[in-house]
């Protein structure tokens, strides 16, 4: 069955690996379109560009009634902003039953010690992401009033040649090296682009309502490794000197976590099937 989708973040590196899914799948793309140059990118896609942003509610209000569900991929990364946009939406669909999803992601879990978080696992968010348990628990309780809402949170996701992976292979070819933050003994949960694209196509049809996933592929490669993969030649950087040109988003990289995504597998028949990050970065996507 085509479903009429409307997609934030289209023009983005997750939301367009979804847009992506979502077309393949057969289903029909209408994407927040900022300018005019975001919209004719997405129509050359064929998607059908919605203008409109993040900071106009009553806009994405509209596209979202007029569709048969939402799929929020993109954020202003302001807490504020972000829950106006979200609860316009949610409005919108209220007694719908129609599938609202929505984009967090693994730092919100903080440093998880060693040990492995599933879903259960209680939020200590990283300071970037700390407004990001709160909008968690406003799309879940949307379950209540009719919505068919869905939280995902994506691990570090890669490929396509972008991501966080894209910055270590630009350190390397304009310096020759790769610069980490802390000891590099950090684990990474991560998820290749195309992978977590499927799981949120899986989600916006079969997910139950109020339901939240992990998206991460079961890999647990330290920084150290990563950026091994990216350049023979690396360094670390420290978090004290990190924080002073990085700010707040230091200290979400030198989280150490592993992270389940056992649930995405069990309830959505999920797999992920991409190359590993590291042959991602020797041999994919990074190496041309």
């Amino acid at each position: 069955m085509q479903l009429k989708v409307f997609l934030t973040g289209a023009t983005g590196y997750i939301g367009g690996a979804i847009a992506d899914a979502l077309l393949a799948a057969g289903h029909s793309v209408f994407g927040l379109a900022r300018s005019d140059q975001a919209a004719r990118t997405l129509a050359a896609k064929g998607i059908a560009p919605i203008a409109g942003d993040l900071n106009t509610p009553a806009s994405l209000a509209k596209a979202a009634s007029d569709s048969d569900g939402v799929i929020h991929a993109g954020t202003t990364n302001d807490g504020r902003i972000d829950q106006a946009a979200v609860q316009a939406m949610l409005g919108a669909l209220r007694g719908s039953n129609k599938p609202f999803l929505y984009t967090s992601g693994i730092w919100v879990l903080g440093d998880t010690g060693g040990k492995v978080a599933d879903e259960s696992w209680p939020p200590n968010p990283a300071a970037l992401v700390a407004w990001r348990p709160a909008m968690e628990q406003l799309v879940i309780a949307a379950a209540s009033t009719g919505v068919r809402s869905v939280v995902i949170r994506p691990g570090v996701v890669y490929g396509r040649g972008g991501g966080i992976p894209a910055d270590f292979v630009r350190s390397a070819r304009e310096s020759g090296m790769v610069r980490y933050v802390g000891t590099g003994e950090s684990r990474w949960p991560v998820v290749h682009a195309d992978d977590q694209a499927d799981l949120y196509v899986r989600a916006f049809v079969n997910a139950p309502a109020g339901a939240l996933f992990h998206a991460t592929d079961g890999s647990a490669y330290r920084v150290r490794e990563i950026a091994q993969a990216a350049s023979v030649h690396t360094e670390s950087w420290s978090l004290e000197d990190a924080r002073k040109t990085l700010g707040p988003y230091a200290d979400a990289l030198v989280l150490d976590q592993l992270v389940s995504s056992e649930k995405a597998k069990r309830t959505l028949g999920w797999q992920p099937r991409a190359i590993s990050i590291l042959e991602d970065l020797r041999r994919g996507s990074y190496a041309s």
